[in-house]
């Protein structure tokens, strides 16, 4: 064997060697063609008070990875703080915007929608209902 077939080998093994890890890696990390619908919440989870959404306002539950907004007519809306582009949980809520840490994803609290990618899929929704003056998850209908 010569000089240059043996490097060719050492060449073709280190590849062969080195391409499982590589795709370990772009799992983990997830991908903009990969989004999630994840983020389901269960019922009957008592987030807070409901005085402690005003109308207009968010506030981001981050313990239950819920964040909740009222809208002006005082409707609450819910969406799940899990990140449907790579299932990470966002805990950054500056006015009506959730930020995702890990890759700059962004949504609008107020309807779930996409404001910055690479998330390209909403928010999922988690149906909420007030009982007895707490926010409380409830069953989808």
């Amino acid at each position: 064997m010569s000089g240059s077939d043996d490097i060719r080998r050492r060449t073709v093994l280190r590849g062969a060697a080195l391409t499982p890890v590589a795709g370990l890696g772009l799992v983990a990390c997830g991908g903009a063609g990969n989004d999630s619908s994840g983020g389901a919440v269960e019922p009957g989870v008592e987030l807070g008070a409901d005085s402690d959404v005003p109308k207009g306002g968010t506030k981001l539950f981050a313990k239950q990875k819920v964040v909740v907004s009222r809208g002006d007519d005082g409707a609450l809306k819910a969406w799940s703080t899990v990140c449907t582009h790579a299932g990470c949980v966002m805990t950054k809520l500056d006015g009506t915007t959730i930020t995702c840490g890990c890759h700059g994803s962004q949504f609008d609290a107020e309807n779930g929608q996409v404001v910055n990618p690479p998330a390209t899929v909403p928010l999922t929704e988690v149906p909420v209902k007030v009982e007895n003056g707490k926010i409380v998850t409830a069953q989808a209908s």
